[in-house]
């Protein structure tokens, strides 16, 4: 897929009015890596402190969402910088405790300084004087036959003159060693099914670019793989429910431990997870949904800016 793209003829739009069982590939994500980090997050909805990692992704991501409204001319590292104050300053007042984040303005500066050395990182993996991106923050969600739907926010989406449609997700963090490689793509498959659900459309690419070691990893799917994605996905999702039904939800140590903000409340490091919430009763499956896909009514999970340093 070249790197000149035009604007997409189709326009995938949130699907409205629908309700039901819902998941994202974050939440998808935290299940994968200890199902009680998915109840706290989910079930409990215990909050979480900001952290400056998930900021500075928070703001890197602005900065090149923003930097796309510029004239193709002017995407040059120097307008990227001077976007920076500008969005943390948007991002402060939207949130006003990640002013809280730094001790001193010194360290404030070393923060700004990082986000700063992953914009320019950014410019040597792609020219964006030569993309025209069809969507950017692109919400996007599809249902599946057995009444789950999923949800998500792409990065970028870009479609070639020939029609070919790469999905683009930047990481603020390093690439992963070989052995992790697949779990960093569940993410993209997780996107790419739901296009295909919704558009009927194959991605040709799903890219990710790592801007913490300038590294980009790349993957071209087919229609076999997003079947076997939304297999895996389903079975995550009646594992989810087995969890909620029995409330069994085991703690899997492991090294994402040492980031976690929930240590306190987890049994591997000596402490006991709050009582369980109510729980509505379970929406029934549609009509020919597989066993277990029923969810409690309205259950809804969304990708948020906290994930976006999580892989």
């Amino acid at each position: 897929m070249s790197e000149t793209t035009c604007p997409a003829e189709h326009v995938t739009e949130p699907v409205t009015g629908v309700t039901g069982p819902s998941l994202s590939p974050s939440r998808a994500a935290d299940f994968l890596t200890c199902p009680l980090l998915y109840r706290f997050r989910v079930v409990d909805k215990l909050p979480e402190p900001p952290s400056a990692a998930a900021a500075r992704g928070t703001l890197v991501h602005a900065v090149l969402e923003r930097l796309f409204d510029q004239p193709a001319a002017d995407r040059r590292p120097e307008v990227a910088v001077a976007l920076l104050e500008p969005e943390w300053d948007r991002l402060v007042t939207e949130e006003p405790e990640l002013a809280g984040l730094f001790g001193d303005e010194a360290e404030r500066a070393g923060w700004l300084a990082q986000a700063r050395e992953m914009l320019g990182r950014y410019f040597t993996l792609e020219d964006p004087t030569r993309l025209e991106p069809a969507h950017r923050e692109l919400a996007v969600q599809a249902v599946l036959g057995s009444g789950l739907r999923l949800r998500g926010y792409i990065d970028r989406l870009d479609v070639s003159p020939s029609g070919d449609v790469r999905i683009v997700d930047y990481k603020t963090g390093t690439a992963p060693r070989e052995d992790f490689e697949a779990r960093a793509l569940f993410q993209m498959r997780f996107y790419a099914v739901t296009l295909w659900r919704s558009e009927g459309t194959v991605p040709k690419v799903l890219q990710l670019m790592y801007l913490g070691n300038g590294e980009v990893m790349r993957y071209e799917p087919d229609a076999a793989d997003l079947a076997a994605t939304e297999r895996k996905i389903e079975a995550l999702w009646r594992a989810i429910e087995r969890a909620r039904s029995s409330g069994d939800w085991r703690h899997r140590p492991g090294k994402l431990c040492a980031w976690c903000p929930h240590q306190a409340l987890c049994p591997a490091f000596g402490g006991t997870p709050p009582p369980l919430p109510a729980v509505p009763p379970a929406t029934p499956p549609p009509a020919g949904a597989s066993p277990g896909a029923g969810a409690a009514s309205g259950d809804e999970i969304v990708l948020d800016s906290r994930d976006r340093d999580s892989t």
